[in-house]
């Protein structure tokens, strides 16, 4: 699922990371340097694009890491945001393929149906939207955030009881999840290559 980019607005949004992931990604260099932080899974290599009109998440934390590639030889620094419970509403996802055209899914369309996703990982480079935070910390010990998922110690973090962004645009490497429901799942391929919104 890909996430917009960080470093830009469009349409009038407010920039999700503001000051709490600019501090964040300060650190990622050196967390890239180390070899630290590392998503736990390998990846292809390949972005892909997520967008919703809504995400509600309770127990939020995000810090920096790296995303490595199935041969290790190749790393990609990410924010590593984890989300306890979310709720994705008009969910798309996107891929471009090497050929031209795009597998478009769709979920969580439908009122009061949204997709539904417990202990969701996604490793990032970029997101936008309008995001709200209830009982944040910024600055804290990425080994002591409130997700399951942490970090290493002494990393820098933040973490928040619960998040609301609206419209989410988000380029990504990885996506997982202990559970992820697509409700009312539409997949197919777009032979024009277009991607979410």
């Amino acid at each position: 699922m890909k996430l917009s980019s960080l470093t830009r607005t469009r349409g009038g949004r407010v920039l999700l990371v503001t000051v709490p992931t600019v501090a964040a990604l300060a650190f990622t260099g050196t967390a890239v340097a180390q070899g630290v932080v590392q998503v736990s899974m390998s990846v292809s290599g390949q972005e892909f694009t997520i967008s919703a009109d809504k995400l509600e998440g309770t127990d939020f934390s995000q810090y920096a890491g790296v995303a490595l590639e199935t041969d290790k030889t190749k790393q990609h620094p990410v924010a590593i945001a984890n989300i306890g419970h979310a709720t994705l509403t008009n969910l798309c996802q996107s891929i471009k393929t090497p050929f031209g055209p795009s597998l478009l899914i769709h979920a969580g369309t439908k009122p009061g149906r949204p997709a539904e996703a417990d202990g969701l990982q996604i490793g990032m480079d970029n997101l936008s939207g309008t995001a709200r935070f209830e009982n944040i910390r910024i600055g804290v010990d990425a080994s002591t955030v409130v997700t399951a998922a942490r970090g290493n110690v002494n990393d820098f973090a933040m973490d928040s009881t619960k998040v609301t962004i609206d419209n989410l645009h988000q380029v990504a490497y990885s996506t997982q999840a202990a559970t992820f429901t697509l409700t009312d799942l539409e997949l197919g391929i777009n032979l024009a290559g277009e991607e979410c919104p």
